[in-house]
């Protein structure tokens, strides 16, 4: 029972490595199940499930194991066969737990810069599947979607029956209808999209923070350069693939703040 609750220990270890490094570089949910993103046929719920999974069985041959091998632990803390809790071992293994703690709370490096990774990959997922119109956005029904986009419910049922998906109807949710078809709520939306180039509203869509600008900019037939030329000259530090709120935080502004500066930026480009 010792060999294999040893053996289980490590293999749920290991396995849990390597779910923690593919959720560490898997896209944000909304653009996961926007996009249907998968890696070795999981989607991105499936590897979150294994993980928590595999983790809890990690835990628990931990536990087993530290019942079989209390003696051993208890020499670890004991001097001349007395129980001393604040060995030098003891106290070094708490110091170093200690320091990752306090250090992921203040963000100082190399903390910071190992979660910035994640952001990282999440940012470049984000450009390269595309963000959703809002969060989430594959789980309304056509009837609730529609007006959020400025449309009716009738142009996004025509556009999808007239691409082949005649099975759309104003009841119908984009994540109902990507399993029936078999392809992803974005190709889906792609059938009825608003087409790019026109002009921005005057209070931003559902899931707009979330957006990079450059995303937003293609939407709207703006030119990325001249806008990020424009937010700077309004005091607003920005780079193409930063979404809305990033930028908001980086500059001390609110989304709707930023927002409007793209909107006046976006007034002064114009010929």
């Amino acid at each position: 029972m010792r060999k294999i609750t040893s053996l289980v220990a490590l293999l749920a270890f290991a396995l849990t490595i390597i779910t923690s490094l593919i959720l560490y570089i898997a896209p944000q949910g909304r653009v996961a199940y926007w996009s249907d993103w998968t890696l070795l046929g999981l989607d991105k719920t499936q590897w979150g499930n294994l993980h928590v999974n595999l983790g809890t069985l990690f835990l628990l041959a931990l536990a087993l194991h530290a019942y079989y091998n209390w003696k051993a632990i208890v020499a670890y803390l004991s001097r001349a066969r007395k129980l001393v809790i604040a060995t030098p071992a003891f106290v070094a293994a708490c110091g170093i737990v200690l320091l990752v703690g306090l250090g992921t709370y203040a963000g100082l490096p190399p903390f910071s810069t190992f979660l910035a990774g994640s952001d990282y990959f999440k940012e470049r997922a984000a450009r390269l599947y595309g963000e959703p119109p809002y969060g989430h956005a594959e789980l309304s029904p056509l009837a609730s979607l529609a007006p959020k986009l400025g449309l009716t419910p009738e142009v996004i049922v025509k556009g999808l029956k007239k691409a082949g998906y005649d099975a759309a109807a104003p009841d119908a949710t984009l994540l109902s209808l990507s399993r029936r078809y078999g392809v992803s709520p974005q190709k889906l939306y792609q059938a009825f999209a608003p087409e790019t180039g026109q002009e921005l509203p005057e209070l931003p869509p559902p899931g707009t923070g979330n957006r990079s600008l450059s995303d937003l900019c293609q939407t709207y037939g703006l030119d990325t350069a001249r806008i990020v030329a424009g937010l700077t000259q309004r005091g607003i530090a920005a780079t193409p693939e930063a979404t809305i709120r990033t930028i908001g935080e980086k500059n001390g502004q609110g989304p709707l703040e930023v927002y409007a500066a793209i909107r006046q930026a976006a007034v002064a480009a114009r010929p």
